[in-house]
């Protein structure tokens, strides 16, 4: 799925992938949070870590009547405050999808999949 916006210079389309990716990195700037978690984890009930390159998988993007709404399957650090945590996520993703894409994010949804020791 493409989000198209229209410009005085021409049209852009930008990939949903590459709003999950982006969401996903501003994830995982956040303080407490571990890594990503597949969106599939949650059925198979293993919340394993991602690596960078595939973030996308840790996050949805959905088109609602005139914004978009992001869910993102996080792991937390053993230990912190996760209400904290995910109010921050949320703050953090939806500053910076706003900032990059100049959209209209209505609700950022944070799903926490797992706790992990740090040692």
């Amino acid at each position: 799925m493409t989000i198209d916006k229209s410009t005085p210079y021409g049209d852009i389309n930008i990939s949903t992938e590459a709003i999950a990716t982006i969401a996903g990195n501003a994830a995982i700037e956040c303080y407490g949070v571990v890594g990503l978690a597949s969106k599939s984890s949650i059925r198979e009930n293993i919340a394993e870590l991602l690596k960078s390159d595939s973030y996308a998988k840790g996050v949805q993007v959905l088109k609602s009547k005139d914004a978009y709404e992001v869910d993102v399957y996080i792991v937390v650090a053993y230990g912190v405050k996760i209400t904290e945590i995910v109010s921050q996520v949320q703050k953090r993703i939806k500053y910076v999808l706003e900032k990059t894409f100049d959209l209209n994010f209505k609700a950022i949804n944070v799903y926490v999949q797992s706790l992990k020791t740090i040692n």
